[in-house]
């Protein structure tokens, strides 16, 4: 059976990834595509565990290594038992956040050394790689608006001031930029409808024929 095709959706607090995710997943299965959404830190038992103590904060005493290291096990238990077997199976796998992830806050602005996160990452989703990736784009300012605007307690991250969250917004376009083959980005500062309608476009184009079929 050909392998299913992997897509994750990244960008800052507020870009509207589980929303445009959900969105991608629903417009898959409609062209007739067994889709299996996820998100990360999470996606499976084990995972989900770890991602209480990350979003928390628990582990944010414990440095940006440590929370490098608690994403890539939380990683590695995702992709073992819900990714590479919905892959291996020919199911769409639709994710919200991966590896771009923590290469931006555990990284780019967490001074991860590029070496560990090489390492972490051959470990955990080496038999993962996305085939498709779209980073949501959207001024800090209303990324945060919107983050607050859901009502609900602020993570480890979201908390975070508005010239962090600039600095992660251009740590993802420098992402995008580097990987233009892999990844798209997206102006989702819109409605969210068009912005679904593009995403979906760009997603019959990119994964073409197989997403268009």
């Amino acid at each position: 059976m050909p392998r299913g095709r992997f897509i994750t959706f990244e960008g800052g607090e507020g870009t509207g990834k589980s929303t445009q995710a959900r969105r991608l997943a629903t417009h898959l299965r409609a062209l007739g595509r067994e889709v299996v959404e996820t998100r990360e830190p999470g996606g499976s038992p084990g995972a989900e565990a770890v991602r209480h103590v990350l979003l928390s904060g628990a582990a944010e005493p414990l440095g940006p290594q440590a929370e490098a290291l608690l994403f890539a096990a939380a990683r590695a238990d995702h992709v073992d038992m819900l990714i590479v077997p919905a892959l291996a199976a020919g199911r769409t796998v639709v994710c919200d956040r991966f590896i771009d992830s923590t290469r931006v806050y555990q990284g780019a602005l967490g001074d991860v050394p590029d070496g560990l996160l090489d390492a972490l990452e051959q470990v955990a989703a080496a038999a993962a790689r996305p085939d498709l990736t779209f980073v949501l784009d959207v001024p800090a300012e209303i990324g945060l608006a919107r983050a607050a605007g859901r009502g609900a307690v602020a993570d480890r991250f979201e908390k975070q001031g508005a010239d962090y969250h600039e600095k992660i917004r251009a740590a993802f376009l420098a992402r995008a930029a580097a990987d233009p083959a892999r990844c798209v980005v997206v102006d989702a500062s819109g409605d969210a409808h068009q912005v679904a309608a593009e995403i979906a476009r760009l997603a019959a184009e990119r994964l073409a024929p197989e997403a268009a079929s």
